[in-house]
C-alpha cells in the first residue's frame, strides 16, 4: 500500500528550484510577521504618547515649564513631543538673537518641519518591505508553480501511459509554491494598508498640532514685540 501523501512530503520531494522558491517565501513570511508585531507595538505606543502629551499641552501648563519637563524626560515614540521640543527650542533661541518676529517664526516652523519629517520616517519604517512582500510574493509563488508543472509534464513525456496518480503529485508539489506565495502576501498587504492608514492619521494630528502651536507662538512673539515698542 502506498504511503500517505502529506504536505511535508510534497515539499521535500519537490525540485531544487521550487524548494528554493518555497524557502524564499517562508523567509519573507517570517520577516513580515516579525515586522507586523513590531509595528503594532510602535503605533500603539505612538498613539498613547500622543494622547498623553495633548492632555498635558492643553492643560494650561506654562510652555517653558512643559519644555523643561519633556526635555529632561523625553517620552519614547511621542511624535507631538518631538515636534514641540524642536519648535520651542528654536523659538527660544531665535528670540534671544533677533527681534524680527517673522524671522523667528520662519525658523521655528522650519525646525518643526524637520522634526515632523523625522517622525514620518519613523512611522513609515519597514512599510515598503511589507508592500514589496505583498505585491511580489504571489508572482514568486506562481513562478515556482509554473516551473514545477513544467518539470512534471517533462517527466510525463517519458511515461507511456499517464494516469491521475502519476500527474497529481507533481502538480501538487508545484501548487504548494502558489499557496505559500499567497500565505506570505495576504497578511503583508493587510498589515501595510492598516499601518499606512494609522501613519496618515498620526501624521495629520502632528501637522495640526504644529499649526496650532505655531499660532500660539506667533501671538506670543508679536505681543512681546508690541510691548517692546
Amino acid at each position: 500500500m502506498d504511503s500517505e501523501v502529506t504536505v511535508w512530503s510534497l515539499v521535500t520531494n519537490a525540485g531544487a528550484l521550487v524548494q528554493l522558491v518555497m524557502l524564499l517565501l517562508l523567509s519573507a513570511s517570517v520577516i513580515s510577521w516579525a515586522l507586523i508585531f513590531q509595528r503594532l507595538k510602535v503605533f500603539k505606543k505612538a498613539r498613547q504618547a500622543q494622547l498623553a502629551f495633548e492632555e498635558r499641552f492643553w492643560s494650561g501648563m506654562d510652555l517653558g515649564q512643559l519644555y523643561r519637563e519633556v526635555n529632561a524626560e523625553p517620552t519614547p515614540f511621542s511624535g507631538l513631543e518631538s515636534v514641540f521640543r524642536a519648535g520651542f527650542k528654536e523659538f527660544s533661541r531665535l528670540r534671544q538673537q533677533s527681534r524680527d518676529a517673522d524671522a523667528v517664526m520662519d525658523g521655528t516652523q522650519r525646525a518643526m518641519r524637520v522634526a515632523f519629517s523625522r517622525e514620518q520616517e519613523r512611522l513609515e519604517m519597514h512599510l515598503p518591505f511589507l508592500a514589496t512582500v505583498g505585491s511580489t510574493s504571489p508572482y514568486v509563488g506562481l513562478f515556482g508553480t509554473v516551473w514545477g508543472i513544467m518539470n512534471s509534464f517533462m517527466g510525463l513525456a517519458q511515461v507511456q501511459q499517464a494516469t491521475l496518480a502519476t500527474v497529481a503529485p507533481g502538480i501538487s508539489e508545484a501548487l504548494i509554491a502558489t499557496a505559500m506565495g499567497l500565505f506570505a502576501a495576504i497578511p503583508a498587504v493587510i498589515a501595510y494598508n492598516r499601518f499606512a492608514a494609522k501613519s496618515d492619521a498620526l501624521l495629520k494630528n502632528y501637522e495640526t498640532f504644529a499649526e496650532e502651536f505655531s499660532s500660539i507662538l506667533h501671538r506670543r512673539v508679536h505681543s512681546s514685540e508690541q510691548g517692546a515698542a
